[in-house]
């Protein structure tokens, strides 16, 4: 496993190199890709919060560097939102590179209810795996494109603890709680 961070000196934001690096190769194991090599690329330019999965064979992630920023301390990175971020980013590599979980669109093509579910499944994963995911922002990101109704909780809930899902199973789930949010009437 090789893990490669540019740039590897930051001179915009005061991210140690190392650190993420780290993280990365903490996280690899643990998602079930140990043996895979993984290219990051941070804009430390852009203080907003992209983060893309570019190519997932080989495996090429980039992230915009307010991405991996801690939101209390600016230009600092923040080590549990980086393994939270990088984290869902490669569950998203591993089900794409798993022929029984079906072929998603790809990221650019993704409906935004369909990608928010999608990291529900993922960080969901990793909070079991002893990450700090951020079950809050994902639960409002998830009601914002599903509806704040009790169809989308239990469908965030049932997302949030699955362990094995399709890609179908997460578009079903998705589907059935946006249907159940009641029309907007003017």
């Amino acid at each position: 496993m090789a893990v490669i961070v540019t740039p590897t000196e930051f001179t915009l934001v005061l991210f140690e190199h190392q650190a993420i690096v780290d993280v990365l190769e903490r996280l690899l194991p643990d998602i079930g890709l140990g043996d895979v090599d993984v290219t990051l690329n941070v804009d430390e330019r852009v203080p907003m919060g992209r983060a893309d999965v570019v190519s997932i064979d080989p495996v090429v992630l980039e992230v915009e560097g307010g991405a991996l920023e801690d939101p209390k301390v600016p230009r600092q990175l923040s080590v549990e939102g980086t393994a939270d971020i990088l984290g869902r980013l490669l569950l998203r590599v591993r089900d794409r590179r798993d022929p029984d979980f079906g072929e998603p669109p790809a990221d650019g093509d993704l409906t935004l209810a369909h990608k928010s579910a999608w990291d529900v499944y993922c960080v969901g994963r990793l909070a079991r795996k002893g990450y700090r995911p951020q079950r809050q922002r994902r639960i409002y990101a998830f009601r914002n494109r599903h509806g704040f109704t009790d169809a989308a909780d239990a469908a965030f809930d049932q997302l949030w603890s699955a362990e094995s899902l399709t890609w179908a199973d997460i578009v079903r789930i998705s589907d059935g709680a946006a249907a159940a949010r009641e029309p907007i009437t003017a």
